[in-house]
């Protein structure tokens, strides 16, 4: 049996690098493991040179009865869990190349919208819901699976 010569392949190169410029997203719900995500993105996007987008997602609960319970105010809620973070990552002033979103309704296709061309998607391994002793949460899970983009998942805080 004589070895025929296989034609060369080239190797492609690939676009699987981030890219200076580039946005790195990360979800932010207030748990430590989202705190540890954004501390995370932080140090990348600044040696990467790319914009870091912190992403906090707000909806009413399924059993939502549909009237206001006590003045709670979901949104607002958000934009807090949003500005405390950063003030914990960043300190008084978080750098210019960070922004931040409020979005409502499912954080998951939230995440995955707002990563849409990102260089990265940076999530939690668990945030403030779930059931203790999970490996993954639904929100980390679905966007491992979903997203366009690489996903980095942090585990513990």
């Amino acid at each position: 049996m004589t070895d025929t010569p296989r034609p060369e392949t080239p190797l492609v190169e690939t676009e699987d690098r981030i890219h200076p410029g580039g946005r790195i997203v990360v979800g932010v719900d207030g748990s430590a493991e989202s705190l540890s995500a954004l501390r995370r993105g932080a140090r990348m996007a600044e040696r990467l040179g790319c914009s870091l987008v912190g992403v906090t997602v707000w909806e009413y609960p399924p059993s939502w009865p549909g009237y206001v319970m006590g003045g709670w105010d979901p949104e607002r809620d958000a934009h807090t869990i949003s500005e405390d973070a950063a003030r914990e990552v960043f300190g008084a002033k978080p750098p210019s190349w960070y922004s931040t979103v409020v979005r409502s309704g499912s954080a998951a296709r939230q995440l995955i919208a707002e990563a849409e061309d990102a260089e990265m998607l940076i999530v939690g391994s668990r945030g403030l819901g779930g059931f203790t002793g999970l490996l993954l949460g639904s929100v980390s899970r679905s966007v491992v699976e979903h997203a366009d983009c690489p996903v980095l998942v942090i585990h513990g805080s």
